[in-house]
């Protein structure tokens, strides 16, 4: 067997088309199959299933495909951190993260970094949710993924580095635009503008509303959190969002205001790599220069929701862990 049979043999698992395969590899469906039979013919057993609507790992193929995955993604890394060393500082930092992180989390960070590393390539790949970054991170070749940090995720080790609490965005018109905190029996009966279930923080959040028995509807959706502030100033609902660093309002100082829910655990967020041990100095680097980043917006009291919300409001807690 050789390397490119175990790179096609887990594009085809995860894929779970080979023609779907050929065509990202730009060959024929034939070749891909060549590589399956090869492995098929190397280890004496069936590793795919074929079924009406594509094709599954069989048992076999599952160990198979596991095995590889983590073989080729530290084979990878180990050839990027090659080319680092090789080229001094002129490698690159490639990062997978959500569509608003870097305005919220990575701004003042690149920044520094770029100044420090003037030629090193920071390359940055979106995802719409912690899953994808994690999906990315495994399959792809990158070296960090900014998430929301939750549930143990097979393969990934998961470093926390800020917390963030929940504040409320209510139009300056709205009833409880007045108050200076938002109680979690306040939250019973409005109208939300929900995040993603699906997402790390959409299912966060929906398990702290069951959890205290908070019912709300929604007849509205969006991806990320900026766009529901935005709905929220629309007047298209209520939105429950974390309070992140250099938060912006639609309209800042105009009809949103943004009201601390202390009752509500706050959100984690940091950092996930397949292992810290095989990071490059540069990524090393750099993780931790955004690190330090949230750590000065921490001591420095985060996002202003007080000066928002014309009350005061505590700012985010927690310890950022660079490692």
């Amino acid at each position: 067997m050789t390397l490119d049979d175990l790179r096609v043999f887990v594009a085809v698992c995860r894929a779970g088309s080979l023609s779907a395969v050929a065509r990202d590899l730009s060959c024929t469906q034939s070749a891909v199959s060549q590589h399956v039979r090869r492995l098929e013919r190397e280890t004496g057993t069936s590793l795919l299933e074929r079924q009406p609507r594509g094709v599954v790992p069989t048992a076999a193929g599952r160990i198979l495909c596991d095995a590889a995955a983590d073989g080729i993604a530290g084979l990878d890394l180990a050839l990027r951190r090659l080319g680092d060393f090789v080229n001094g500082a002129s490698g690159s930092v490639r990062i997978t993260t959500g569509g608003t992180t870097v305005r919220h989390f990575m701004a003042e960070a690149i920044v520094s970094f770029r100044r420090r590393f003037p030629k090193v390539s920071l390359e940055f790949r979106t995802e719409t949710s912690s899953r994808g970054c994690f999906d990315t991170l495994l399959t792809g070749n990158l070296d960090l993924a900014w998430v929301t940090v939750g549930s143990p995720v097979r393969g990934i080790e998961q470093r926390p580095v800020i917390d963030l609490p929940w504040v409320l965005a209510v139009r300056s018109d709205d009833p409880l635009a007045a108050r200076p905190r938002i109680e979690a029996s306040d939250l019973t009966g409005i109208r939300l503008v929900r995040l993603p279930p699906n997402s790390t923080s959409g299912a966060h959040l929906d398990a702290v509303f069951a959890e205290l028995g908070i019912r709300t509807g929604s007849d509205t959706s969006v991806a990320d959190w900026d766009t529901a502030l935005l709905l929220a100033e629309l007047g298209l609902g209520h939105a429950v969002v974390p309070a992140v660093p250099d938060l912006a309002t639609p309209g800042d100082g105009g009809p949103l205001r943004l009201i601390p829910i202390p009752a509500l655990p706050p959100l984690s967020v940091g950092w996930a790599v397949r292992r810290w041990g095989a990071l490059s100095p540069l990524a090393r680097t750099f993780a931790d220069t955004v690190a330090a980043s949230c750590g000065k917006t921490l001591h420095t009291g985060g996002p202003d929701t007080a000066s928002m919300s014309g009350n005061e409001a505590p700012g985010p807690q927690g310890s950022p862990d660079r490692g």
